[in-house]
């Protein structure tokens, strides 16, 4: 959020400057509702950078829908024990989608023999095809 800058002159410079009290508030009054008027629209220029933002960015997102049954493959991710090395494989064997979690996730089982592995995020796998 930007800061808004107002100028506020000390006591000192008012009495050398031999403003009046009824235009000291007045200007004072003025300064006041600058400020409220800046925030205002400070936050309302926020509120459509991130209206913006978001349509951006859902714009782009392809929402990852899967089935049962369907083939998929799963990312290999740094922390993983098969990551070794920039030549090594992103992608890991295909699996078959055994459940469809809410909240985008899925349960991947083998290919072949259908063991259950962890739950996966929908981000870290991508559909399979033969």
């Amino acid at each position: 959020m930007k800061s808004t800058k107002v100028e506020i002159p000390s006591i000192r410079i008012i009495v050398e400057t031999e403003i009046e009290d009824k235009d000291w508030v007045k200007n004072r009054l003025d300064q006041l509702t600058l400020i409220d008027e800046k925030r205002l629209a400070t936050v309302c220029h926020g509120q459509l950078y991130q209206q913006r933002m978001a349509r951006v960015y859902n714009k782009k997102v392809r929402p990852g829908k899967f089935e049962i049954g369907q083939l998929i493959l799963r990312h290999i991710l740094p922390p993983h024990e098969e990551a070794k090395g920039k030549l090594a494989p992103n992608w890991k064997s295909p699996y078959i989608v055994t459940r469809v979690l809410p909240k985008e996730s899925v349960v991947p089982g083998k290919h072949r023999k259908n063991i259950p592995e962890t739950t996966v995020n929908v981000d870290a796998v991508k559909r399979y095809y033969v």
